[in-house]
């Protein structure tokens, strides 16, 4: 069995200012070269756990552990060089081309004033190609679709070349076609070079395809976590979102169809 590369250990997460906890006595493990997809309804606490894994968070409880230590007293470089993370609405400075965003992934390598190396640029190449922004390298950000500039983002992670990739939502704002190629490059990179991905999805048949494990988020807490199909029922699609829905397997792949809200709250 793999090792355990990076876990949350009984974690309360709290968001500066707020009155009550997000996240609330979560016990999740990571091993190395899994894929473990986060789902769960809006404020379930999916974006919380990941900035807790991400160091972006400090717990309030609880101990965030990475490769069985103390995450959080790994010094910053050392751990971005190791784990990055696209958070859901990054935020980047005006007048910065795609470009010189994806190379920003490269600064946990290169350091604040060394140059880049040709190791550097070749990674900042492949991570533009594999987000289709080769021909859109010079162009500022802000000028942007909403698609393409998440795409540019996810290029910046990939640029950075870590074991473990963070991703909130990574599929956001991008058509059809971009999703299930994200998708389909983290299962070739999970494949060829064992990258360890822990992603936050919204669609759950999305989820089941890409993941080896799921963690159901529901009010703060985790209500299942194991293999999508045995997560990924239709009483757990009942409690948790509040549908009725259809679940089955078709050619190896889990269909899930909403048929409408659950009993509870047809009432309302």
């Amino acid at each position: 069995m793999s090792t355990v590369v990076l876990a949350a250990e009984r974690v309360h997460l709290r968001h500066t200012g707020a009155e009550h906890d997000a996240v609330r006595d979560v016990i999740l493990e990571v091993r190395a070269g899994e894929i473990v997809a986060l789902v769960g309804p809006n404020g379930s606490g999916k974006s919380t756990l990941i900035a807790g894994l991400a160091r972006e968070l400090r717990p309030r409880a609880g101990w965030v552990r990475f490769e069985g230590g103390d995450a959080f007293r790994i010094p910053r470089r050392r751990f971005a060089q190791r784990v990055a993370l696209l958070p859901q609405e990054p935020a980047c400075p005006e007048g910065l081309t795609v470009e010189a965003l994806v190379g920003h992934g490269r600064h946990p390598h290169v350091g604040a004033f060394a140059a880049r190396t040709a190791h550097d640029e070749r990674a900042v190449r492949r991570a533009l190609a594999a987000m289709d922004l080769a021909d859109h390298r010079r162009r500022k950000v802000e000028t942007l679709s909403g698609g393409e500039r998440r795409r540019a983002w996810l290029a910046m992670t990939l640029a950075q070349e870590t074991d473990i990739l963070l991703l909130d939502e990574p599929t956001t704002a991008l058509d059809l076609r971009h999703q299930w190629e994200v998708l389909a490059l983290l299962a070739r990179a999970n494949q060829e070079r064992g990258l360890t991905v822990v992603v936050s999805l919204h669609d759950l048949e999305q989820a089941a395809w890409l993941a080896h494990r799921v963690a159901v988020m529901h009010r703060g807490r985790v209500y299942a976590a194991g293999e999508p199909a045995r997560c990924l029922t239709e009483e757990t699609l009942r409690d948790v979102f509040g549908v009725d829905s259809r679940v089955t397997k078709e050619d190896g792949s889990l269909r899930v169809r909403a048929q409408g809200p659950a009993d509870a709250l047809r009432s309302l």
